[in-house]
């Protein structure tokens, strides 16, 4: 205990505080110290303790005094422990609690738990040293007792450069995380361009590619998504853009589409878009402009809302005829049915499976009970 000093608690120039814990009480060694339970205060140079009770009674210690650590367990009313192991106290330290002490270690109590917290970061400061790096300026003297050691306050200047210092280092993370984005975007762009130059061979195949090597490309391009993904950059924008997006959905969701029965939520389409072409993602709004051109252009896909609202993307050949046949088929060999149990017969989303079931009823051919148990259809006997 004669290691520590008496201080204000206040941090000086340079000082980061990195934890703070209370109900902790001090032992000089084994003997439990003439204090109060107070809080335990950890910076990047001292270790500071404040009593819980008188605020005036506060001290201080250097980091740079402690040799090693070590946690103490818990026992039957015996509360977790640090034991901090310390160097001689220097001659030239200034006044303390105690001037002299047959012990060489000092513990901390953790009345309130938190030691394990406490003793990790700990750890990481005597790992760093950081007060090796940025010295604190030098406490003043202002005579002897608790108030012994105060510092002179920092003033608006110490403000100043503390709110400088933490925007310079909130600058440096931005620009650290922007760098690896930047790496991560320049990567991306690469891959792209390998996928495009292994599509222009695939196309070209000037007698230097083998069928082997020709399937081996394309299941590289299918890991990558799109080869060559229809950006503003290439095809500007407006209408040539939507048009020439528009065509390229046509040949990429074609087989998704039969896939899931002919149907897909625009939902579930604008992820399964934006998956495939990696970087360059597509905003809803430009897939919905490239969906409405599916008719005027011709191709086998078609873009349908339904009275409930929700649109969806389907195959031109999709029947609506077949779509309430498939309804009525399923509800009347059940009995009913709702439409998360059609969801799971055929093997759709719920809100594809109502909407199904919703144009049934809309036609006549199903007939709803809505109750507290649910919506469930029933097949239309009238």
């Amino acid at each position: 205990m004669d290691r520590f000093s008496w201080s204000n608690g206040l941090l000086e120039i340079n000082e980061t505080l990195v934890i703070q814990q209370r109900g902790v009480r001090l032992y000089d060694g084994d003997d439990k110290a003439k204090l109060d339970v107070g809080v335990a205060l950890l910076s990047t140079h001292r270790l500071i303790w404040r009593d819980g009770k008188n605020h005036d009674c506060c001290m201080a210690m250097p980091l740079s005094q402690i040799i090693f650590f070590e946690e103490q367990a818990a026992g039957i009313g015996k509360s977790a422990k640090i034991v901090i192991h310390l160097h001689p106290s220097p001659a030239n330290k200034e006044p303390g609690p105690y001037q002299n002490s047959k012990y060489s270690f000092i513990k901390l109590s953790f009345k309130e738990h938190g030691q394990i917290e406490f003793y990790r970061r700990l750890t990481e400061e005597m790992t760093q040293k950081r007060w090796e790096n940025t010295p604190v300026s030098q406490p003043i003297s202002t005579g002897t007792g608790p108030q012994a050691g105060r510092t002179r306050a920092v003033g608006i200047v110490g403000i100043e450069r503390k709110i400088e210092e933490k925007r310079k280092e909130t600058d440096k993370n931005i620009s650290e995380a922007f760098e690896d984005l930047s790496k991560l975007m320049v990567k991306a762009k690469e891959m792209v361009e390998v996928s495009r130059s292994i599509a222009n061979k695939i196309k070209d195949k000037q007698g230097d590619i083998t069928e082997d090597e020709t399937i081996r490309f394309k299941s590289y391009l299918l890991s990558m998504g799109i080869a060559n993904p229809v950006t503003r950059e290439t095809h500007g924008s407006g209408t040539h853009y939507h048009m020439q997006l528009a065509k390229q959905l046509g040949d990429m969701l074609q087989a998704p589409l039969e896939e899931r029965g002919g149907m897909m939520a625009l939902t579930e389409v604008y992820c399964l878009v934006n998956r495939a072409r990696g970087m360059e993602l597509l905003s809803p709004e430009d897939l919905l402009n490239a969906c409405k051109m599916f008719e005027s252009l011709k191709l086998p896909l078609r873009l349908r809302v339904f009275d409930s609202g929700v649109m969806v993307v389907q195959l031109q050949s999709h029947s609506e005829d077949e779509m309430i046949a498939s309804a009525l088929d399923n509800v009347t060999e059940k009995g009913s049915l709702t439409a998360e149990e059609f969801a799971k017969l055929l093997g759709l989303s719920v809100l594809l499976s109502k909407e199904r079931l919703l144009l049934a009823e809309k036609m006549g051919h199903l007939c709803r009970d809505d109750s507290v148990e649910g919506l469930r259809f029933y097949p239309n006997c009238f």
